[in-house]
């Protein structure tokens, strides 16, 4: 089974929750992708976090798949620059006009290269992927990284300043696999 936390730093954790879904519990079907055909609305979840320590100057959000069948997973979706008084984001936050993020919150383009949240699509008879919403409290105001980069290269430049780690997992099974 792939980690997502693979050789990032060992910090602190705080809680991340939604009320759309449980932690370990079914993504909603909207939250599932309608652009890569797996009938949902590609809306992002609520998310609410607490507990971030009292040195947070931002949070950058990603949302990633490490179930894809691609040998590097998937990005679903990633924000930085979100400023440390925030500490929740409404449901449909990662639409593309990008208009429920807080001022100065940037996203990075998924994996098909658009500035948004791509919902739940595991591939036809795949059986069930994990889709982990790591929010991670950073010790800098602001990240400056190219407007086109990937959100792997923001992971990696997020690395270096990563105080604590708040994650909460949804789960999406193909029609094949859902009893």
């Amino acid at each position: 089974m792939n980690d997502p936390n693979w050789k990032l730093p060992d910090v602190p954790a705080f809680d991340l929750v939604s009320p759309d879904f449980k932690s370990g519990g079914i993504l909603p079907q909207w939250a599932r992708s309608d652009i890569a055909g797996a009938g949902g609305e590609d809306r992002s979840p609520t998310l609410h976090w607490n507990g971030a320590p009292s040195g947070t100057k931002s949070f950058a959000l990603t949302v990633f798949d490490p179930d894809a069948p691609t040998g590097s997973g998937w990005w679903h979706w990633a924000v930085y620059n979100i400023p440390a008084s925030v500490e929740s984001l409404p449901q449909d936050a990662g639409s593309a006009d990008g208009q429920l993020l807080p001022q100065g919150a940037i996203t990075v383009p998924n994996e098909l290269r658009l500035p948004s949240y791509l919902g739940a699509a595991p591939p036809a008879g795949h059986g069930e992927h994990r889709y982990v919403f790591t929010l991670s409290a950073l010790d800098v105001e602001r990240l400056e990284l190219p407007t086109d980069c990937t959100p792997a290269v923001l992971g990696f430049v997020l690395r270096d300043h990563i105080v604590a780690r708040a994650q909460l997992v949804g789960h999406s099974r193909t029609e094949s696999s859902e009893s």
